[in-house]
């Protein structure tokens, strides 16, 4: 089963694109030492406080699929800098 969610996320304090690249690039940096994921910036890349995040994972079944991706954003929703608003979860 692949399980794939892409995150759209508002990071306020950013004021420049090398900051939100900065916070994107180190969460996607910790997603992948943790969890087994593939993990990548899939949109809004032009956008300073805007960014959204594509995480795939590939498992035997989706209860175990959908437990890591849901370990993810709990990740992800840790960073106390961004904000996660619109999230969409994909089954094939």
């Amino acid at each position: 089963m692949l399980g794939m969610v892409s995150c759209e996320c508002m990071i306020f304090e950013a004021s420049s694109l090398k900051e939100k690249r900065a916070v994107v690039q180190r969460i996607i940096k910790r997603l992948q030492n943790k969890f087994n994921v593939s993990v990548a910036e899939i949109g809004f890349q032009d956008a300073w406080q805007r960014t959204e995040i594509g995480i795939a994972c590939l498992a035997s079944s989706r209860a175990i699929a959908e437990k890591e991706l849901n370990q993810a954003l709990k990740l992800i929703d840790s960073f106390p800098e961004i904000e996660r608003t619109i999230t969409t979860f994909d089954w094939f």
